[in-house]
């Protein structure tokens, strides 16, 4: 896996040649994964031909899946490399070179003689950047760790990144597990001036309800889109694509197809437990467009076998459990000789396929309901209703959620907010942070975008957490430990732009989720596949965890240790075993993975 990494703090006095500066890297003891290219005053890791030394003192790198809109850059990467064009780009529009440069990419350009620097990353951050100003300096990189192992970098935990680990299973951004260090959202850049750091947005969707375009016409921008994002991704490279069986994934293997007749390979993980297993949509996509399928089933040994592993190459606390199927299905591909796979992520939250954007419709009906009724009658009548009356209990949550909010809706299931954080945490711990700040973090997020519907500002949001600072994470990071490159072609962003044209009302109409992709799909999908619901690699942990005694040796193991730290009351930790145990095993085992998965990281990075 090919990162990025650098400093820009020291004083500068040579810039020669990429020998030199790979020598040099030695004196940073960052870790050697990274390829680290590094001179006195700036460090940056990229290949060769993403590395850019200017006789003017600048350096410029780059990595990812780039392309440029400027057809004179585009031949300066193709000929030159794509670390001169990025120079050069800078040199032509400074930090404007945003507006031409499109596709997968995290980027660093230091100057030498001015001690200034510029990162940034795509409108999506499909690419991770993190960031720090220490000590008059300015460090960055691709990944959590390569930042953390420069001496001048506090390397303490954060108690509001863990709170934050625990409310959303990941550490959102901007923020991260470590003091003072942060990530760069999608979408935006970072500037140090020599003193210190201003980050701003570059872009913003431009979210319109005014197309009146037929949607048979609006399909086929869209079916061009994707394939001329799958052959621009695709092109000379050895190239499997993830099948799921979901609409995603079937529209990239079929693309494929498309491309290379009798030659397209797909890849597709089961679990031998019900509710979960999707191998038969996989199977009747590979049929339909006549891939080459291959095939894994997921046992719990494997889960034994890679959680400690997991951990590990996460840097910072991960816990999204259907990493595990990721990473064997990667696996499979790269055991086939696959250098690169097709990921199909980032359709849902273009097109509105996640079940919680339908589910909010249903609130809508009792804003209707006049608010003089509303507040003095039925809510005080149905809230002296006992709750152990089922109807009732339905009735009243409805209520409450309906009464809230959105984005705070959306976490209504949050295990924080069913539990409370004064049940599941200590209270000096409580004391050092802002419980709030979740909440407060997707709100703003959420009100970002012009002149957006509800749907789209939903959508937005999970740009920025759901896919950049989770699913992209998990599908990236696991495809790296595999042996394997990933792509994203429905990230591309003439098809992110187009989308942003396709009206609310046929993105989502009534409850039917992704209606237009659908319809646009409808002659090209099997029919089976149009009509599946939603579902994806999840993990059945709980239910193996229930039945499997390694599983729940490693689990309780690890959650015995967590009581030893001071974060969690150890009454909690004890009901959270005790409630998969008795309860929804399912919905809990979610909460035990979580918190295994912390106390298995700090582990793994010694704290």
């Amino acid at each position: 896996m090919m990162g990025l990494c650098g400093l820009a703090n020291f004083s500068a006095r040579e810039l020669r040649d990429k020998k030199v500066l790979r020598e040099m890297s030695k004196r940073l003891q960052l870790p050697r994964e990274l390829d680290i290219v590094s001179m006195e005053r700036v460090a940056c890791a990229a290949p060769d031909q993403k590395l850019g030394l200017l006789p003017d003192g600048l350096v410029a790198a780059i990595i990812g899946q780039p392309w440029w809109s400027d057809p004179e850059l585009e031949h300066i990467a193709r000929e030159q490399g794509e670390g001169d064009a990025l120079g050069e780009a800078y040199r032509r529009y400074g930090t404007e070179l945003l507006q031409r440069l499109h596709g997968a990419f995290a980027i660093a350009i230091l100057d030498s003689r001015s001690g200034r620097a510029f990162a940034a990353v795509d409108r999506i951050g499909q690419e991770p950047l993190y960031y720090m100003a220490a000590k008059g300096g300015f460090v960055f990189g691709s990944s959590a760790d390569s930042v953390r192992a420069h001496p001048s970098i506090d390397p303490s935990l954060s108690s509001q990144g863990i709170y934050n680990y625990i409310y959303s299973h990941m550490v959102p951004g901007p923020g991260t597990i470590y003091s003072g260090l942060h990530k760069l959202p999608g979408g935006c850049y970072v500037e140090y001036d020599g003193k210190q750091t201003c980050m701003r947005d570059y872009w913003e969707p431009p979210f319109d309800e005014t197309n009146n375009v037929r949607l048979d016409v609006l399909g086929e921008q869209m079916r061009s889109l994707i394939l001329q994002s799958v052959k621009r991704l695709t092109k000379g490279r050895t190239v499997g694509a993830f099948l799921s069986g979901g609409l995603d994934s079937s529209t990239l293997a079929g693309m494929l197809a498309e491309l290379r007749p009798g030659n397209a390979n797909t890849y597709s993980i089961g679990f031998s437990a019900s509710g979960y297993d999707e191998m038969g949509y996989a199977r009747t996509a590979a049929r339909h467009f006549g891939t080459q399928q291959h095939e894994y089933y997921v046992t719990p040994e494997d889960v034994c076998a890679i959680v400690p592993e997991i951990a590990r190459v996460y840097d910072e606390p991960f816990g999204n459990s259907s990493a595990v199927g990721v990473y064997y299905c990667a696996k499979l591909a790269a055991n086939n000789g696959m250098e690169y796979l097709l990921a199909g992520d980032g359709g849902d939250e273009l097109f509105a396929g996640n079940a919680r954007y339908a589910k909010q419709q249903i609130f809508k009906y009792y804003g209707m309901v006049p608010l003089v009724l509303r507040s003095r009658l039925l809510e005080p009548l149905l809230f002296r209703l006992p709750a152990a009356v089922g109807v009732v209990r339905k009735a009243q949550s409805y209520v409450r959620q309906a009464m809230t909010p959105l984005p705070d809706r959306l976490e209504a299931y949050n295990f924080l907010q069913r539990e409370g954080a004064q049940e599941m945490f200590q209270a000096d711990f409580l004391a050092t942070l802002v419980p709030e700040e979740p909440l407060l973090l997707q709100q703003k997020r959420y009100a970002k975008p012009q002149n957006a519907s509800a749907l789209n500002r939903m959508m937005y949001l999970d740009w920025q957490q759901t896919l950049a600072d989770n699913d992209l994470r998990k599908v990236g990071r696991m495809c790296a430990l595999a042996g394997v490159e990933v792509v994203y072609p429905l990230l591309d962003d003439p098809l992110i732009e187009f989308s942003c044209t396709v009206p609310s009302s046929l993105k989502l109409k009534g409850r039917r989720l992704r209606h237009f992709y659908k319809e646009a799909m409808a002659d090209f999908l099997p029919l089976e596949i149009i009509r599946k619901e939603k579902h994806g690699f999840g993990l059945p942990f709980g239910l193996w965890m229930a039945e499997h005694v390694p599983l729940q040796e490693l689990a309780y193991e690890s959650i015995l240790t967590l009581k030893k730290r001071p974060y969690f009351r150890p009454e909690f930790l004890d009901r959270a075993i005790e409630l998969h145990r008795s309860e929804h095993t399912a919905y809990y085992g979610d909460l035990i993975w979580i918190l295994m998965m912390l106390e298995l990281w700090l582990q793994a990075h010694g704290h």
